[in-house]
């Protein structure tokens, strides 16, 4: 399996909630589990048929999230230089068929949040400017169409991973 980047906020994120499925879910699921296995004939028990729904979501996250955990690529993006568009490089970009500026940064899967301008490194965008420099101009396929674009500015400046 290929090394999945991410930041440090990203990958302790991940690691919080494999904790948190792992030490508190996944016990109070087998709970829910006896409680409702006491209530009588299992075949038309919702309450048993519904723990169970939840033990086999809760078991497919945490096998999920340790694949992620065992696959990760931590990324300190502070330390890399940004004259060139890497993970961790936050971009102005013009797009030149309409005149607006947008702003990415580039994040791992797992932390992405487009609306906060936070794209994944793997997303169409974020694959099209890697590696690029400042002054170059890209095409990029959206969904209503391909548009050109000149990447105005690449630097570094600490993500903003607000919860909220």
């Amino acid at each position: 399996m290929n090394k999945e980047p991410m930041s440090m906020h990203g990958y302790n994120k991940i690691c919080a909630e494999l904790k948190q499925l792992k030490e508190v879910e996944r016990p109070n699921i087998v709970k829910e589990i006896d409680i409702a296995r006491g209530h009588g004939d299992l075949k038309e028990n919702a309450e048993y048929h519904a723990a169970k729904e939840k033990q086999r979501f809760i078991e497919a996250r945490i096998v999920d999230l340790s694949e992620i955990v065992a696959n990760a690529q931590v990324i300190d993006p502070s330390v890399l230089a940004h004259n060139k568009v890497s993970f961790g490089s936050t971009i102005k970009i013009l797009n030149l068929d309409n005149d607006k500026e947008f702003s990415y940064t580039i994040v791992g899967s797992v932390e992405s949040a487009p609306a906060k301008g936070l794209i994944s490194f793997g997303s169409p965008i974020a694959k099209s400017l890697i590696g690029k420099s400042k002054g170059d101009t890209v095409s990029i396929q959206l969904p209503n169409g391909e548009s050109d674009f000149e990447i105005l500015d690449i630097y570094y400046k600490e993500i903003c991973f607000d919860e909220n």
